[in-house]
């Protein structure tokens, strides 16, 4: 069978978000497809965690219309939240939080499950596999917080990948990791994004990690600069206009300064 690459599954039109007088997104068109992989990039305060949280339904349009799979969901509490994956931006795990890896991959299952089902064997078995997924399925009974930064980014994938979603939403995926960790997280991504045949949204500052993955890149300062494949979005001329003079580009690599202190 083969998947319709067309097939609208996230659709904002001329949709706006925020408070009456500050604008978070403004007049936003944009339609993901499915089985897309898409990158939103933009400077610090573009309305980035904005995005973010309209898919997820916890902002509503106060101008135009969001449809996620074909579903205006005005009330922002319908069926569909459940097939969206989401891995947060990273937090600190406490070492000392008694939580195992198989249990915090199980807290997917409670978002799919709705409130009154009991998770099962079927629940768990359902974890382990995602577990599988990421590589981490041998670590299931170890405490979340005695894993490295990027075993704990696996399994928060894991649990996102628990709930069956079937869009996987990452919110800066790569912060506070070291390079090479960096490397295979996205890695990781563009893996479950061919193998599962997931659409992927991936929030990040990291222009260079993801430019040769992606099938599009989104660039957003308020509004919808760019949404184009990574070659004509990376243009100077593009970029300078979003990113100002915080913006240096030299043969290879695009360097955002900005990016370099603002996660401390």
């Amino acid at each position: 069978m083969l998947i319709d690459r067309q097939e609208p599954i996230i659709r904002f039109e001329h949709a706006s978000f925020g408070f009456p007088g500050v604008m978070a997104l403004q007049d936003i068109s944009l339609t993901i497809h499915d089985g897309e992989f898409v990158g939103v990039i933009g400077p610090n305060g573009s309305g980035k965690t904005t995005l973010c949280r309209a898919v997820l339904g916890l902002m509503a349009p106060i101008e135009g219309h969001l449809h996620i799979f074909d579903c205006a969901c005005e009330a922002l509490r319908c069926h569909h939240r459940a097939k969206i994956g989401y891995l947060p931006q990273k937090g600190v795990v406490d070492r000392n939080f008694p939580v195992t890896v198989l249990e915090t991959v199980m807290m997917g299952r409670y978002g799919a499950l709705g409130l009154f089902r009991r998770p099962d064997a079927k629940d768990r078995k359902i974890a382990i596999d995602a577990l599988a997924h990421v590589s981490m399925d041998g670590h299931q009974d170890t405490a979340l917080g005695h894993l490295s930064g990027g075993q704990q980014q696996r399994v928060f994938i894991a649990r996102a990948l628990a709930q069956q979603p079937k869009v996987l939403l990452l919110d800066e995926p790569t912060t506070g990791l070291d390079i090479t960790t960096q490397h295979n997280v996205i890695e990781l991504v563009q893996q479950l994004h061919e193998e599962l045949k997931l659409t992927v949204l991936l929030i990040t500052h990291d222009i260079n990690m993801i430019r040769s993955r992606v099938d599009r890149l989104v660039l957003l300062k308020t509004k919808l600069y760019a949404a184009a494949p990574p070659a004509e979005v990376l243009k100077p001329e593009i970029l300078r206009e979003v990113y100002g003079k915080d913006l240096v580009i030299t043969e290879k690599d695009l360097v955002i300064v900005e990016d370099y202190h603002h996660h401390h």
